[in-house]
């Protein structure tokens, strides 16, 4: 695996062991476009959001295809994005986001249409 996919994972990793710390915050099933409650504050990480295209995404616990499957997620469901990150490509597209919903796992970006602004690189 090249260095840039190491490090990017790692990267994830620290954001994730970061947004684990504010867990009851971030699985919340409000939805605040923001991700701070209305009011900007910069100790608070920003969620995304998208919509899945895939009739059935497998999310996963790393940016690769054969990394284990998480868990599942359907055409139209409504995900929240933490961060993306380079991973394998999927499709002509090699970004890979990083879902907090109920339990962190990857998507491949390929079958996640953004709703809103892109998300920050993790």
């Amino acid at each position: 695996m090249p260095l840039r996919s190491r490090l990017a994972i790692a990267v994830a990793a620290g954001a994730f062991a970061a947004a684990a710390a504010a867990t009851p915050a971030v699985a919340s099933d409000d939805w605040d476009p923001r991700g701070d409650g209305g009011h900007h504050h910069h100790d608070k990480p920003r969620l995304y959001k998208g919509v899945v295209t895939a009739g059935t995404l497998a999310l996963r616990s790393a940016p690769t295809r054969g990394s284990q499957i998480i868990r599942y997620v359907h055409k139209g469901d409504i995900v929240k994005i933490f961060c993306k990150t380079g991973g394998q490509t999927i499709d002509g597209n090699p970004l890979w986001y990083l879902l907090p919903d109920g339990t962190w796992a990857w998507g491949a970006a390929r079958y996640i249409d953004n709703i809103g602004p892109a998300p920050r690189w993790c």
